[in-house]
């Protein structure tokens, strides 16, 4: 019996002498070259903003997923998680599903200008210019006309429906809105 605890003291002992021999060891300083460890006293960052922020980084997949688990986390989908859905099938060049998702959320009462806008692009990455032009001008309105993306997406709509052959020196790139400080950028395909 005395055998069996004399090598488990041992077994600790080398243990706690060899992990501070380790260059994290058991007094590592704060500014070493190690990943801080998990907080779990903070809250967890909201899964929509990690979705929009996986958009901007052109992680469609992975956006769709947070998006998923924002809408369980939030007990539903509003209006910004279904027009995220739309934003994310769009860049992985879904225009059905797209199309879907963004009238979904734009016929929901939180609808705001960004979901009018996207809807807007998909319309005209799928050559719906009349009915893209008259969502533009929905988006336009809600918005008070103060945003330039909204206002540029307009104008090339606008341009394309006077002549279809219209050929911006841009050609053709539309901008997603973002209900927020950033924005999107979706060009067609060529």
């Amino acid at each position: 019996m005395n055998g069996i605890r004399w090598r488990a003291m041992l077994a600790a002992t080398l243990t706690i002498g060899l992990a501070a021999c380790s260059s994290g060891g058991i007094s590592a300083s704060k500014d070493g070259i190690f990943a801080p460890g998990v907080d779990s006293r903070k809250d967890a960052v909201n899964g929509v903003e990690v979705g929009h922020r996986l958009l901007e980084a052109g992680e469609f997949e992975l956006a769709l997923r947070s998006f998923s688990r924002a809408a369980l986390a939030n007990g539903g989908v509003n209006a910004e998680i279904l027009s995220g859905f739309g934003t994310a099938n769009l860049g992985l060049g879904r225009l059905g599903e797209a199309e879907r998702l963004l009238r979904r959320a734009s016929e929901r009462d939180d609808a705001y200008a960004a979901v009018w806008n996207n809807l807007g692009v998909v319309l005209m990455e799928k050559g719906e210019t009349v009915e893209a032009i008259e969502v533009f001008r929905k988006a336009f309105a809600l918005n008070n006309g103060e945003s330039t993306q909204i206002r540029d997406n307009m104008r090339l709509a606008l341009a394309k429906a006077e002549n279809p052959a219209y050929d911006d020196p841009q050609n053709n790139k539309y901008k997603l809105v973002r209900r927020g400080s950033s924005d999107y950028l979706i060009s067609a395909a060529s």
